[in-house]
């Protein structure tokens, strides 16, 4: 909808673009963050920002789609409850609602309706596993987007455990024809099953149009709640059995989610093929691990689980519910039914290599008592641990972030080895503290460290290196990164000097210069790491200029070649011998996040020819390049693998891993890894895009803002993967089911 003339440009630094919809609580906009992310952004009526109690409640909003965030989800990705008008941005989710779907087109299928049962089973359970009671699930609060549903607005959900919440002020919030009945008795009976309740009456409405208690007023629909037997008119007779369960007035007698996965997949058809409001088969299945070996022989088909059912799909919302968009990927247990994974024991000993001898399934957070340098984390009055970024080396773990010193992890058992006191004597009063992780070379874990006064009177940046095995410091560096990006690559710690065009490639050992260069004028350069070689990226400040790639002698830093290339290009690697870029779009090109992109472009290093290679279509995601192959990674979870050198796409899988970042492909075992924000791991026959396992989500909490994102990597036979929250985990991929403790 188009924008009103009070309407505001920006809201948290997110430039609004258009309106969602508009609601009694507050005005829903399409927005987008300074990278090129597009966002919902919810602000509150000016009207409510002045009600104490509505504030506290708005908070409460943010904390439970926080907490329950996870797979398929629309994730927070900035908020401010304390602001003038409080909003809370989301990931930007089109489509329509469930509502809007009925009321155009009527009536769903039974493919659909099997769809939309199955997934919103699954999403209750995420939810209800977190610990929160939705409380308002209706047609308006389900999102039909086009890779899955998900189940959105949380303003009057509540922790399952607290019964002293603030929609218990003798207000009925909810919506009578899908509210339970001890909504309207006892605000303070109101837990899980009060969900399935609203399940069954929406699912009444979705398979008939109507809902099971309709009537003329709201007070007359609330009677019929409490006191009268549900309409079912319509219902197919394989279905009514079980709506009339969830629909019994006695929270107790209502089936368990579980329950209802089973007794769903046996009454509804599963759809012969899937259509274009049709997830793929796959989606619903729950598959195990190929056992044929990487040697380029054809695994065997996925077996159907029978009665288990996993992700699923939906739809979406009306355009004020978009901004809390939450699509839900269900699982069970920690992602897998009956307790058993696939892709482990028997199916997958054939596949995966050995695990590291002394190694266990482990889980911990950067934020750990160190037994060695500084032993407690930073962290004053008001100071919380930020974004956390983590490498393996050897048989250790590095991670550092903002307001989290560099730490080791024992990479066998997750146990910390040291915290390195690398911070201003003022970290956690006066200075605010960022450590970022440049790599680790020779023994040497590099680190940028950028320390800033609150009151921005005075900040410093330096590179520092420190000793892998003690964490001991081992040289310091000043540096200046208004034009260059301080990187490790090509075996050299890079610095710019204070001027801004200098570079000098340091031993990442001693810190002793080898050599330097100058960059182009005007412009801002970075140093992509690229197989062997070493390449600066250089954009000039002009858009309209190309961008300059400058090949460089390792052992002197000349410049070898010039190749010029787009301004809006990223290095991904290299394909078929040539330099692959990806071009054009939005998004975070120079680190491959969050890509809006059409076009892949290949240069030979050796004479500077290039050719375009035009994709069958836009795609969207974080990106990697490996085995003449791209891998892209969307948002929702959804893995597409597609030929730079043709543009076809090869295969597109649907995982519960959101939010994910570069994928990471383990080429002896041709398996592609993504891991969520949320720390859900999925895994993939990389030939085929066909889904060996997932697990459930392991992160501690869920990070907020612009984010790196997570990683996942290999570690022997075991992988290792970090979430931005500063969670690190290690698992078996031939035992994914064994919980990480």
């Amino acid at each position: 909808m188009p924008l009103h003339k009070d309407d505001p440009k920006s809201v948290g630094g997110y430039k609004v673009l258009d309106r969602l919809g508009t609601g009694g609580m507050g005005v829903v906009y399409r927005g987008r963050s300074r990278s090129g992310r597009e966002v919902a952004v919810k602000v509150v009526h000016a009207q409510y920002a002045e009600d104490t109690v509505f504030r506290a409640r708005f908070r409460q909003e943010i904390e439970s789609v926080r907490k329950v965030s996870g797979a398929f989800t629309a994730p927070v990705v900035d908020a401010d409850p304390e602001a003038l008008r409080p909003w809370m941005a989301t990931q930007y989710v089109p489509g329509l609602s469930l509502a809007d779907r009925i009321r155009e087109r009527g009536a769903l299928r039974d493919t659909e309706l099997r769809q939309l049962a199955l997934g919103l089973v699954e999403a209750l359970r995420d939810i209800h596993r977190a610990g929160v009671v939705h409380r308002d699930l209706k047609p308006a609060n389900v999102l039909l987007a086009e890779d899955g549903p998900r189940v959105i607005d949380f303003g009057i959900s509540r922790a399952a455990e607290n019964h002293n919440t603030l929609t218990e002020t003798g207000q009925m919030i909810g919506t009578p024809p899908f509210m339970s009945p001890e909504q309207f008795t006892d605000a303070r009976a109101v837990g899980p099953a009060s969900d399935v309740f609203s399940l069954g009456a929406l699912l009444v409405f979705s398979a008939t149009g109507r809902g099971p208690f309709d009537a003329d007023s709201p007070y007359l629909t609330a009677f019929r709640v409490v006191h009268d037997a549900p309409v079912l008119d319509g219902v197919a007779p394989s279905l009514r059995a079980i709506l009339v369960r969830c629909l019994t007035k006695e929270a107790a007698h209502r089936p368990e989610l579980d329950q209802l996965a089973k007794e769903f997949a046996d009454a509804l058809p599963e759809a012969d093929a899937p259509d274009a409001v049709t997830l793929r088969s796959e989606a619903l299945r729950t598959v195990e691990a190929p056992s044929g070996p990487a040697d380029g022989t054809e695994p065997p088909a996925p077996r159907r689980r029978g009665l288990r059912v996993r992700p699923l799909l939906v739809t979406a919302g009306t355009a004020s519910a978009v901004a809390l968009g939450l699509l839900w990927y269900l699982t069970l247990g920690p992602g897998f039914p009956d307790g058993a994974a696939s892709g482990g024991s028997s199916a997958g000993a054939s596949r995966w290599a050995a695990v590291p001898a002394g190694w266990q399934p482990w889980r911990t957070t950067v934020h750990k008592t160190a037994p060695r340098g500084e032993t407690k984390p930073l962290g004053g009055i008001g100071r919380t641990p930020g974004e956390v970024t983590c490498q393996r080396y050897e048989d250790a773990v590095y991670c550092a972030g903002t307001e989290a010193l560099s730490v080791r992890l024992d990479g066998r058992t997750g146990k910390t080895v040291w915290r390195s006191s690398l911070a201003s004597a003022d970290a956690g009063k006066t200075m605010k503290n960022e450590f970022t992780l440049l790599g680790v070379r020779d023994g040497a874990v590099i680190v940028r460290h950028i320390a800033r006064r609150d009151d921005a009177t005075d900040s410093t940046n330096t590179v520092a290196a420190l000793d892998a095995e003690s964490g001991d410091q081992l040289w310091v560096r000043p540096v200046n990164e208004m034009s260059v990006e301080t990187a490790v690559s090509g075996g050299f710690v890079l610095t710019i000097d204070r001027s801004g065009r200098l570079v000098t490639a340091r031993d990442p050992r001693t810190g002793a210069d080898r050599w330097t260069v100058q960059m182009p004028a005007a412009n801002y350069c970075m140093f992509p790491t690229v197989g062997s070689g070493l390449y600066a990226h250089c954009f000039p400040d002009d858009e309209t200029r190309k961008a300059e790639v400058l090949e460089l002698n390792r052992k002197d830093g000349s410049v070898a070649r010039h190749l010029k290339v787009p301004h809006r290009s990223g290095l991904l690697g290299v394909v078929d011998g040539r330099l692959a870029f990806v071009v054009g779009g939005t998004g975070t090109t120079t680190m491959l996040q969050d890509l809006t992109f059409d076009t892949i472009l290949l240069v030979d290093p050796a004479t500077g020819a290039g050719s375009t290679t035009k994709l069958a279509k836009t795609y969207e995601g974080s990106v990697t390049v490996a085995d003449d192959t791209l891998w892209i990674a969307g948002a929702s979870g959804q893995v597409t693998a597609v030929s730079p050198l043709t543009g076809k796409e090869l295969w597109q899988t649907r995982t519960g891993a959101e939010g994910s970042g570069r994928p990471a492909y383990d080429a002896r075992t041709r398996t592609l890894y993504i891991v969520s924000i949320s720390g859900r791991i999925a895994a993939l026959d990389a030939r085929k895009g066909r889904l060996l396992w997932e697990t459930g989500a392991y992160a501690e909490q869920l990070a907020s803002g612009e984010l790196t994102r997570s990683a996942v990597q290999p570690y022997g036979g075991a992988l290792i993967a970090s979430t931005p929250d500063g969670t690190v985990f290690s698992l078996d991929p031939a035992h994914p089911e064994r919980n990480p403790g």
